[in-house]
């Protein structure tokens, strides 16, 4: 039987190339492999934050990661007038391969699809926005003197297979900065939707509460000022789980933006959030059986 050919570009990953492309990846390599896979997406200024120092860096090495094969590529189209998009990062298959064979299973088990239509999905936008509000956390977290950490950040694919029978959130995270900290479950808003179904969405995050003994806030990322206000008058003043709003930022997340469901008072710094609502056994507390 003929061999099955190899796509131009794709070199066979046989065990001396898995090999040769082991040898070629760093720790870091592996660690931005594993987001991709985790996150689906994101782009040069997302691994920039996430990763790097500066730009330079950031473009020099994801493109050996795709001289490798490791990663692929694309840059949607931009409306005329918008400018042009930034370039987005994909998990490669060889990347896959390495990754897997690093976790000591097969690319199956690593649940890797070279078909994730993600790229030219409806989605997409509203993925990278959530992968946005990410990595300005860990670009925070970073800075110099900073005391902060993302400690968890989970997909909204592994959130729908814990819990997508009762919520669906776009992702949970876990911040901590200074000896404070806060656990959440993030709904980023575009504004596509009526207000009527985001308010809906606060039911499914009450039964989950119920179900889990955990009421784990939820946080309303929203993209402008009128959005968030009119979103504030459909929320009851008192919901069945903790509730803050905050409107997207250039900034990003970590700051003095985010303004809790209740009686008036100053935005808060979102780690100061956890002053607000003691923090009771998490989430991913419960995954790692504490």
């Amino acid at each position: 039987m003929p061999a099955k050919p190899v796509p131009v570009g794709q070199p066979r990953l046989d065990r001396v190339t898995l090999a040769t492309l082991a040898a070629r990846l760093t720790p870091r390599d592996y660690d931005i492999l594993a987001y991709l896979h985790q996150h689906r997406v994101l782009t040069t200024h997302q691994l920039q934050r996430i990763f790097f120092g500066i730009p330079q860096s950031a473009r020099k090495r994801l493109g050996a990661l795709y001289a490798l094969n490791a990663v692929t590529r694309f840059r949607p189209w931009a409306p005329y007038g918008t400018g042009s998009q930034p370039v987005h990062w994909l998990l490669g298959r060889a990347g896959a391969a390495a990754l897997a064979s690093r976790k000591g299973v097969t690319v199956r088990e690593l649940g890797y699809n070279p078909d994730d239509p993600i790229a030219v999905s409806s989605r997409l936008r509203h993925q990278v926005g959530v992968n946005d509000f990410f990595s300005h956390l860990h670009h925070h977290a970073r800075q110099p003197g900073t005391e902060a950490e993302v400690k968890a950040w989970w997909s909204e694919r592994r959130c729908a297979r814990l819990w997508g029978d009762l919520a669906r959130p776009d992702a949970y995270g876990h911040w901590t900065d200074q000896n404070r900290e806060i656990d959440f479950f993030l709904e980023h808003d575009t504004g596509t939707e009526t207000l009527t179904k985001v308010t809906a969405k606060l039911h499914g995050y009450a039964d989950l509460a119920e179900a889990t003994g955990i009421s784990t806030p939820v946080l309303f990322w929203l993209p402008n000022r009128t959005r968030e206000t009119n979103l504030r008058r459909h929320l009851a003043a008192s919901t069945e789980v903790p509730v803050a709003t905050a409107v997207h930022t250039a900034d990003g997340p970590a700051g003095p933006v985010w303004l809790p469901l209740g009686p008036d008072r100053p935005r808060l710094h979102l780690a100061d959030l956890g002053t607000v609502w003691p923090r009771q056994a998490s989430a991913a507390d419960r995954q790692a059986g504490t």
